[in-house]
Formats: C-alpha cells, structure tokens, sequence
C-alpha cells in the first residue's frame, strides 16, 4: 500500500485525482497504475484500469487468478466490474469513498447472487494515510478554484 500511496502522489503531480494501486501475484509487484483520467482525456482512465490493462499485457491473460491489487480508494462501480471480470482474487483498499465506493462503501458489487466471482476485500490498510492525502488534495484544490474565481471577477 505505500507503493500505492507513492503512486497517487505521482497522480497528484500530474494534476489528477491521488489514487494509485498496485497489482501483487506470488509476492511480486505484477504492474502499477495511478489515476491519469485528466491528461489522458479518458474517463476510465482509473488507477485500477491502468493496472489491469498492464497487468493483463505482463501475464498475456486477462483473468488476473491469484492476485492481489491494493489501492488508496475504494473502486467506483467501473473499476469494481472491471476488477470482477479480471478475476483479481483479493482487493485491499485504504480509504472509503463516500460518494461511489462500490465494495461496501455505498453498494457492494463484489457480493450477491448474481456474481460470478467472489473476491476478497480488505478494507482500511493505511487508511488515515490515503484519505489524508485525498482531503489535502482536494482543500488545495478548492483553495485554487477559489482564488482563480477571485482573481477573474467570478
């Protein structure tokens, strides 16, 4: 997790969102990912997608068995799905995400009659960590649209 935490801050730099995540099978970090949704202009472009996209690429197989992604946010319902399709068997996550978290959070895609896998989620490992650093993320940002709006008239 603090690999991920590494990452979104990277994300962070690059004027995105600070997610990142990481994909571990047997102990080894199989890919890493962080959000880039803005400068890519590609709204799926989420730190989980980015991981699976690579890790599918490493392993030249889309079924990612036996492995375990961490991620500083809770999936949203599209990363979620994807997550499910890929068959990453565990997702360990640091902080909640109140508004789309879709492993508990707000709904839980990874559970119900209706899915086909099952996979283990782990919630809360540094949690205080990765949610920190989203609430500084997004005090600076609303300071800057504040500042922006002052200083053009609005």
């Amino acid at each position: 997790m603090r690999r991920a935490i590494e990452l979104a801050a990277l994300a962070e730099k690059e004027g995105e969102v600070p997610v990142g995540a990481v994909l571990v099978k047997q102990g080894q970090i199989i890919a890493e990912g962080w959000n880039q949704s803005v400068g890519s202009h590609d709204a799926t472009a989420h730190a989980e997608i980015q991981v699976l996209r690579k890790a599918g690429t490493v392993l030249e197989n889309y079924r990612l068995t036996g492995t375990t992604l961490y991620v500083t946010l809770e999936p949203c319902p599209m990363c979620a799905g994807a997550l499910l399709h890929s068959r990453v068997q565990r997702i360990v996550y640091g902080a909640s995400d109140l508004k789309t978290g879709a492993a508990g959070t707000v709904m839980n895609l990874f559970e119900g009659q209706g899915v086909y896998h099952y996979a283990v989620i782990e919630k809360g490992l540094l949690e205080s960590d990765c949610r920190q650093q989203l609430q500084q993320f997004f005090k600076r940002r609303r300071k800057e649209i504040k500042a922006s709006k002052k200083h053009h008239g609005g």
